[in-house]
């Protein structure tokens, strides 16, 4: 018969590297103590092992308080400080319609869903704090993008005014085409056969097929 004694952290010297940091159970079986090992916590943070070897002395039994989880903070923290140092929050100005869609940016960068989808993620993160918008809707935000409509070409006149401002020279602006295009089939007048962008041989190919 086995009987439970006790979980703790168990700190094994190692010559060549760190010491392993493994959780432990010992146990009692036919008369002898006997130790398993359970986890190897060597790869943790410092603070979660300090967690956990306090969880295992009970230092957390009498813990009747409620386990809450605030807003993430870092994610907007640090694309507005990119949007400052890049000029964006100060073009967009100071209307009341600017700090949605500078959270829409920001937004898309980070998570890239829909209006709808935006306005849930925005629940999870500390928008109020760092951006200083209370609650909002899909409806607000599309109401903001009507706004940034007309706006437009301030905001990318000032923002390329800013760039040569501070770099002493225009952007460089480059321009691709990536897109393409065929047709394929065997009823079709005006098919031949030949080469495409795609690399397509030997088909018949046409801007139109039957």
């Amino acid at each position: 018969m086995i009987y439970y004694v006790a979980m703790y952290i168990a700190r094994i010297p190692n010559r060549n590297s760190k010491p392993a940091i493994l959780l432990r159970e010992s146990y009692r079986e036919g008369g002898k103590v006997r130790t398993r090992t359970i986890a190897n916590l060597t790869r943790w943070e410092p603070e979660r092992i300090a967690a956990m070897e306090r969880l295992v002395k009970g230092e957390f039994d009498d813990w009747t308080g409620e386990l809450t989880s605030g807003g993430i903070f870092g994610v907007l923290f640090a694309l507005k400080q990119l949007a400052d140092q890049v000029g964006i929050t100060r073009v967009l100005g100071t209307a009341p319609e600017s700090k949605l869609n500078l959270f829409l940016i920001l937004a898309r960068i980070a998570h890239g869903g829909s209006r709808l989808s935006a306005v849930r993620w925005a629940q999870q993160h500390t928008v109020e704090d760092v951006l200083d918008l209370g609650l909002f809707d899909e409806n607000d935000l599309y109401a903001a993008l009507d706004w940034l409509s007309g706006q437009q070409e301030r905001i990318e006149r000032e923002l390329y005014q800013d760039y040569v401002k501070r770099h002493g020279k225009p952007p460089v602006l480059v321009l691709y085409d990536v897109t393409s295009s065929y047709f394929e089939g065997e009823c079709n007048e005006l098919g031949q056969y030949g080469y495409n962008r795609d690399g397509k041989k030997g088909k018949q190919q046409s801007s139109s097929v039957c």
